[in-house]
Parts: C-alpha cells; structure tokens; sequence
C-alpha cells in the first residue's frame, strides 16, 4: 500500500513564479502567509491541553525538550535558547536538540534525520525521564530521526507531544498530544521554511511564553526575571522598575545593579518600605 504524501508535498497553488513581478511574487507570498494564523485557530484547543501537561510537569521539577531536524530542529532550538535570557531559567529547563547536533544548525548534516534511533541516544545524554515532556517537531510528519524519538520516549514512559503541519501522520499518531497545523501547499512546492516553518514557531512562542507566564516568570506583562546581559536589558529593566515602582531612573537603575534582577529590585524596594 502506498503511504499518504504529506500535506507539504502538495504542489503549490501558483506556478510560472519565475515569470512574476517581484511585487507579485511578495503579494502572493503574503497572501499564503496570511492563512497560518486561522489554521493555528483551529487547533488551539489541542495546544492548551499540550501546555497544561508540560506546566504540571514543570511545576514538579521536570523539564521541556524538543527535537527536529532541518528547519524544525533549528526552530525547536531557537525557542529553547530564547527561555533563559527572556525568563531567566537555567539553561537545562528547556532543550532544543537538532539531528546532526549543533554544527546542523548552519549547515545541513547528510542523512542525520533518517537515523531512527539517533534521537534517543541524543536524549539520554540528558537523563531524560518521566518527569519530563518531549515534544517532536517535523512539518511532514514523516521525519524518521524524531518518530524514532517519539516511539523511545513513550515506551519509557515520557508524556509526548508534537507539532507537524501534515494530516494523519506518523509522527502524530506516535504522539500522546499531537498538534497538526495544517497550512496547505507552499508557495514554492514543498518549501516547508515558509509557511510551516510560521505555523511551527508560531505554535513554540505559544507553548514557551504561556509555560512561563504559568511558572510565574512574568509578572503583569513583563520579563521581570530576564538576564541583563547588555545595555538594552539594562535600559529595559530600568524602565521597568520605574514604572512599577514609581521613582526616578537614576534610582531605579542602582536598584536593578544592586539586585540583579527587575523582580528582585521590585521585591527589595517594597520590603524596605
């Protein structure tokens, strides 16, 4: 029996592009674009019952984990490194693995997503364990290096979820808490960067920012645990503090040096009041 061609390979809806204008081409392009969102929509119901799983087991002491290859793993990593400077969490709550380990993040490794087995390898180098969640990320659906992961993970009795972007897949059947983004064929044929490559990290940013606003890692709308690691942050957590606190920025600013932290601050000048 032939296997079902992911909803990725689907010819693209436009042809003859090399024939475009560029203003056509950039309309057309958005218009695709535009269609991520109301698919994303759909599916929310299944991204919070995702997320209410990952807060509990966080809240024990576990940690999140995501693994994909090529444009996925690269996006699973991105939102994993982005945990620690935006909500000051250690660097071990969050982990981003890619097939072919970091030197694929530049550059293609050859044949490092069709390794079934590789995944779990990867992630035993971190003691992954029930405590944990694995989430698999992988736009066909059909990524051998993270169904592999997935299926290990599982049978050691570790809570699975993932994100793909094709129908009835066998990554999201391998998934305790599959979310399947289903956005169509790409703009160029089979160009999963694009409009899947939105919807995947449209769906991390939601898991991540809304994990550690129920971690308590913001407070009202802002980052008050981020790691002042430049002169940005440092303006930014000033600012901060100004605000909530009612005083003036020299002030604010020797409180933010003197603590470290814009919650910290907050909490020092309130009890000294």
């Amino acid at each position: 029996m032939e296997s079902k061609k992911p909803d990725t390979e689907k010819p693209s809806k436009y042809d003859h592009l090399e024939k475009m204008s560029v203003s056509e081409l950039l309309l057309n392009i958005n218009k695709e674009d535009k269609t991520v969102p109301q698919k994303i929509e759909e599916v929310l119901p299944k991204i919070e019952r995702l997320i209410e799983v990952i807060v509990s087991k966080m809240k024990e002491g576990g940690r999140l984990f995501y693994i994909g290859a090529g444009t996925s793993g690269r996006l699973g990593v991105l939102d994993a490194s982005e945990c620690p400077p935006t909500y000051g969490v250690s660097d071990d709550m969050v982990i981003g693995l890619i097939a072919g380990g970091d030197f694929a993040l530049r550059k293609a490794v050859e044949n490092a997503e069709d390794d079934t087995n590789q995944a779990w390898k990867d992630l035993q180098e971190y003691n992954i364990g029930k405590q944990d969640v694995l989430i698999g990320i992988a736009a066909s659906g059909t990524t051998p290096y993270v169904i592999g992961g997935i299926k290990d993970a599982r049978q050691n009795g570790i809570t699975t979820g993932c994100i793909t972007c094709s129908s009835e897949s066998p990554l999201a059947e391998a998934s305790e808490y599959p979310i399947e983004v289903i956005v169509g064929p790409e703009f160029v044929t089979g160009s999963t960067r694009m409009k899947a490559g939105t919807a995947q990290k449209l769906v991390l940013n939601m898991i991540s920012t809304t994990v550690m606003v129920k971690l308590g890692r913001v407070k009202g709308n802002k980052m008050v645990d981020m790691q002042l690691s430049n002169k940005k942050l440092v303006g930014r957590g000033t600012r901060m503090i100004m605000e909530e606190l009612g005083i003036d920025e020299e002030e604010a600013e020797k409180l933010l040096k003197k603590y470290g932290s814009v919650r910290k601050a907050i909490a020092a000048f309130s009890d000294n009041k």
